[in-house]
């Protein structure tokens, strides 16, 4: 069991060396290349943050381990919500008002019931995956399209970085991540193994977590520099993302069969957090701390209720 953990630990430790490594090259590599920051930020950030979660969904879905990438996607975008924003509110207030992500948060919402009447289904299969990667389309076009024209601010820019440096962390990222995916996954499937465990509440809580870490870090990091408003769209990109285009991609290579449980749970689970959400934006309320305490305190009964 001690191995087992330690590739847990290693593989977290890894995809998350790796994703700011790679988001911090792509990023100053768009921009060397001319592109605007705008549709970096719409981009090259919210792919190369989700990166860790690609990985190591395609990963478990290629071991046959379906279980796991489901619930790495549909565990992650719980966690974005009611952990990610939780933390963050405790760290300092994010206030709502001037950032109007409702559009965006409805598009959240759209993908969320996209993925649960995919679900009834039971499998998500190739034309699945073809259909959440058009709507993915989609959502980039009217993203792009009506963007203000004023810059994000960018995680991960480093003026005057070198080809060298570019290099580098792109190189190191690359490699990092899916060494650390595989990683996750093997130490994750035996530890659920072990314990008896099924595989899909693994990948809800302890993989869907790690997975989350750099979406974590960045919006932590983002509140202590008085930004604590970008954890918002983070979330909500990260989230739209995730689902139509993690579990498009994965989709297309290995077809993801839905777990019997999570339609019972999980995924209204996922639904239910996101629509928790909706009083702050569309009434301009502040997240405040005993609001961050309330996101934490409810994803403990959400996994509690799982083990």
């Amino acid at each position: 069991m001690i191995v087992e953990i330690l590739l847990v630990l290693g593989g977290l430790a890894l995809l998350v060396l790796g994703g700011d490594l790679l988001v911090r090259g792509a990023v100053n590599l768009a921009l060397k290349l001319g592109m605007t920051p705008l549709v970096v930020g719409l981009t090259v950030v919210a792919f190369g943050t989700s990166a860790p979660e690609l990985l190591v969904s395609l990963s478990a879905a290629l071991k046959g381990s379906s279980g796991i990438a489901m619930g790495n996607v549909v565990g992650s975008n719980i966690a974005n919500v009611l952990v990610i924003l939780g933390i963050t509110s405790l760290v300092s207030v994010i206030v709502t008002k001037g950032h109007d992500l409702r559009e965006s948060w409805a598009m959240m919402i759209g993908a969320s019931l996209l993925l649960i009447a995919i679900a009834f289904t039971g499998e998500i299969g190739r034309l699945e995956g073809l259909i959440l990667l058009a709507a993915l389309a989609l959502v980039l076009w009217r993203q792009l399209t009506t963007g203000k024209a004023e810059a994000p601010e960018l995680e991960g820019v480093t003026p005057g970085a070198g080809w060298g440096k570019i290099i580098i962390w792109l190189v190191i990222g690359l490699t990092a991540l899916p060494i650390g995916a595989t990683l996750l996954v093997n130490g994750a499937t035996e530890i659920a193994r072990a314990f008896g465990i099924s595989e899909t509440v693994i990948g809800l809580t302890l993989v869907a977590i790690g997975t989350s870490l750099p979406e974590l870090a960045a919006s932590v990091a983002s509140a202590l520099r008085g930004r604590a408003d970008m954890a918002l769209g983070n979330v909500v990109g990260s989230n739209i993302f995730n689902i139509l285009g993690i579990l498009g991609i994965t989709a297309l290579i290995a077809p993801l069969p839905i777990p019997p449980e999570m339609m019972r749970l999980d995924l209204w689970v996922m639904l239910g957090a996101s629509l928790l959400m909706a009083p702050f934006l569309f009434r301009g309320l502040s997240l405040t701390r005993p609001v961050g305490a309330a996101f934490l305190a409810a994803y403990g009964v959400y996994a509690w209720i799982l083990l």
